[in-house]
């Protein structure tokens, strides 16, 4: 196992330290069917709901949707711009999103455990039409803070 240096182990104290209850992140992007399309060939999803125009026509949605879990890695965006490790997930679709939505998604810091040095932290995205369609949550710790509030 490789020994950690003393300079990464400040810099996961002060990575520690800069984060806050309460402090947010926030991230947001407008989806393409290109984005799909990496997406489900990356993954394998090729549900009709996301992949077949006709198909999808047919359907309660009336057009195609995005996989909910390309709109739920939006979370993990943020994470990566702040070196966080998670070590739990969990997720309500509450509404589709589709081809052309741009969503915000917002990470909320409501918990910092000192003894477990861990955080917990909502997450919220909205569409630009202001309507809520991920409900999220997740837990882990920081590595390297990046970003501002």
């Amino acid at each position: 196992m490789a020994e950690t240096t003393p300079e990464f182990k400040q810099q996961l104290r002060e990575a520690w330290a800069a984060v806050q209850v309460g402090q947010t992140f926030t991230y947001r992007r407008t989806f393409t069917d290109g984005d799909v399309s990496l997406f489900c060939g990356v993954t394998g999803d090729f549900n009709p709901y996301h992949m077949d125009d006709t198909f999808a026509k047919g359907s309660w949605y009336g057009r195609r949707n995005i996989p909910g879990l390309l709109t739920a890695s939006m979370m993990t965006h943020i994470g990566g711009m702040v070196a966080m490790l998670a070590i739990e997930m969990e997720f309500k679709f509450l509404a589709p999103v589709y081809v052309g939505d741009t969503i915000t998604c917002t990470v909320t810091i409501e918990e910092k455990d000192e003894t477990k040095r861990r955080l917990k932290a909502k997450v919220v995205y909205i569409n630009q039409a202001g309507l809520e369609v991920i409900r999220a949550g997740f837990s882990g710790f920081p590595g390297d803070m990046r970003l501002a509030k």
